[in-house]
């Protein structure tokens, strides 16, 4: 069955603490100066006010400082962190590389206390000199539901401002992981606080421990599906996910900078903990030597669901090509993708690579008029479309336009950078809110690959399987692979009651049982993992030999990915 809450058991020695007063039992009573870090989208005064009643009832005087109060003024904030070339663009802006002290004309330096406890919290915390270190978190879906609803200070530095996707995405987020990811090594707690009123804290040490176990042993993160326009209904089906939600149309298996692991012994006693700090702490048993050496702690691949059953089409878009993503966006490699058809509906069809005959000239001037006067156009009198067979594996090179129709269940298997669609056409639908979705077409102009056009495109991007390895019940296929992407996509076919043998030579794999019950993955230290239908995981480079079971009564395939 898939399950929705992977966890995993903390190491040993690791403390984990639930509720505000055995969190506030994990503080001296001085004098100390502790810092509690953390992004906006945790509450912090529900946080301040939590530890101040514990700390007071245990009669600990308490000094309060909140860091915020001190922040440069908001416009000072926006000049310090936004470039005047991005001003014209109303969708993308390059990410931002200031540090966190941008935040601030001075830093506080308060006295150290004579007795009890100065805290200091906020955005920016650890900044100011202290004794103890704690890192307060809530996942990042958070920050982004704080946004859509409007909320006044979601957004990094600007405490009135008006919340703004585009700053969360390419200013906020790209400054609070560095931040967080500097701090990894020397924090004394991480402090969970998706229950405000019942958060869960785990030692520093505990969870550095904790991670360097995980590190070398299959691990699982905890999925998430949201809801889009476009968004179909499996998920909520056949997986339980957001019953109540409008749809589930993206789902989180594995994008390493939104993805968490949770750690903990229930429900009740956990917290999650993001997939990006393991790589931080132990990079290269997780991603190995090579990758390491050549993404530093940027995990490479993802693995996510495009849901379109019972959906609509996705728009019509591209992905920026290396040097634009690199000069214009910042991120130093390029958004290549893959559609693997996990299901495919009846008529339903992937959009991909240009008509032999298209007119690129015609495409940009029908598009235009579509934006400017709400004209209907078909896709595809310019972009070709495929039949959606399931198992049936589509390259999307970077520049390559493409999208999944009405009906699909796509497994994504792309380059990790995952907020740069680049949109021709969308249907003439309307956001959420009502207003007309974004369509960046001139960046999509600027990187449309036009040479990827008519036969080349089935040729090239629709590969036939290749058989790598085979053994008795079992064997490995190459199912796509080009010179231009960094990465490759596999596949095993594993008889009922087979087993397949791999190992991972120091790159790490992922793993997605695309079809059949399930696996049960065996690695040579004697760790065991299920993995079930539909279910996404990570084999760290450093696990070295492991095997593939097949669970049930009859074939299962698993699609693997890795760095090549």
């Amino acid at each position: 069955m898939y399950r929705l809450d992977p966890r995993y058991t903390p190491a040993p020695q690791a403390v984990l603490a639930t509720g505000w007063r055995a969190v506030s039992a994990r503080l001296p009573d001085g004098p100390v100066v502790v810092a509690v870090d953390g992004p906006p989208s945790v509450d912090w005064e529900r946080l301040r006010d939590g530890l101040e009643g514990e700390l007071t009832a245990r009669g600990v005087p308490l000094t309060l400082l909140d860091v915020r109060t001190h922040y440069a003024s908001p416009a000072q904030v926006g000049r310090r962190t936004e470039r005047p070339e991005d001003a014209d663009d109303p969708y993308f802006r390059k990410l931002a590389e200031n540090p966190l002290d941008d935040l601030f004309d001075t830093l506080p330096r308060p006295a150290p206390p004579t007795e009890g406890v100065l805290l200091v919290h906020g955005p920016g915390a650890a900044l100011v000199q202290h004794d103890l270190l704690w890192y307060a978190d809530v996942p990042k879906r958070y920050a982004e539901a704080a946004v859509a609803a409007g909320q006044r200070g979601a957004n990094l530095g600007l405490p009135d401002g008006k919340p703004d996707f585009r700053r969360l995405f390419y200013v906020d987020w790209p400054m609070l992981d560095r931040h967080r990811d500097a701090l990894a090594h020397r924090f004394d707690a991480w402090l969970d606080t998706q229950e405000p009123d019942r958060p869960a804290l785990i030692d520093g040490e505990g969870l550095r421990a904790t991670y360097a176990t995980l590190a070398r042993r299959p691990v699982r993160t905890r999925p998430y599906f949201n809801s889009t326009p476009w968004g179909g209904h499996w998920a909520q089906r056949e997986l339980g996910f957001n019953p109540d939600a409008d749809n589930t149309a993206l789902g989180y298996e594995l994008i390493a900078p939104e993805a968490g692991i949770l750690v903990g012994t229930g429900p009740g006693d956990q917290v999650e903990v993001p997939f990006q700090l393991m790589c931080v702490l132990e990079p290269e048993s997780v991603m190995g030597a090579e990758a390491h050496a050549r993404f530093g702690t940027s995990f490479p691949i993802r693995f996510d669901y495009l849901d379109t059953v019972g959906g609509g089409n996705l728009s019509v878009h591209c992905h920026p090509k290396e040097p634009y993503m690199r000069e214009r966006f910042g991120w130093p490699y390029t958004q290549h993708e893959t559609y693997y058809l996990t299901l495919g509906g009846p008529g339903a069809k992937v959009f991909l690579g240009l008509r032999e005959d298209a007119d690129v000239d015609l495409f940009r001037k029908e598009v235009r008029e579509s934006v400017a006067g709400g004209v209907p156009m078909d896709p595809e009198d310019h972009v070709l479309a495929f039949p959606a067979q399931q198992g049936q594996l589509f390259m999307i090179p970077a520049g390559t336009p493409h999208a999944s129709g009405a009906g699909n269940l796509v497994l994504e298997i792309s380059a990790t950078p995952y907020l740069y669609s680049l949109r021709f056409y969308d249907w003439l639908r309307a956001a959420a809110d009502g207003t007309p979705r974004p369509l960046p077409y001139d960046h999509g102009f600027a990187n449309l690959e036009s040479g990827r056009r008519g036969g080349s495109v089935a040729r090239d991007l629709m590969q036939e399987p290749r058989t790598l390895r085979e053994g008795d019940g079992w064997r490995e296929e190459v199912i796509g692979a080009l010179d231009e992407m960094f990465y490759e996509v596999r596949r095993y076919v594993i008889d009922a009651g087979a087993e397949a043998d791999d190992h991972t030579r120091d790159r790490f794999h992922l793993l997605n049982v695309v079809e059949g019950e399930g696996v049960t993955v065996h690695t040579a230290a004697g760790d065991r993992h299920e993995l079930s239908y539909a279910e996404t995981l990570t084999v760290p480079a450093a696990v070295g030999g492991y095997t593939l079971r097949a669970v049930g009564g009859r074939t299962v395939r698993v699609v693997k990915a890795l760095v090549r």
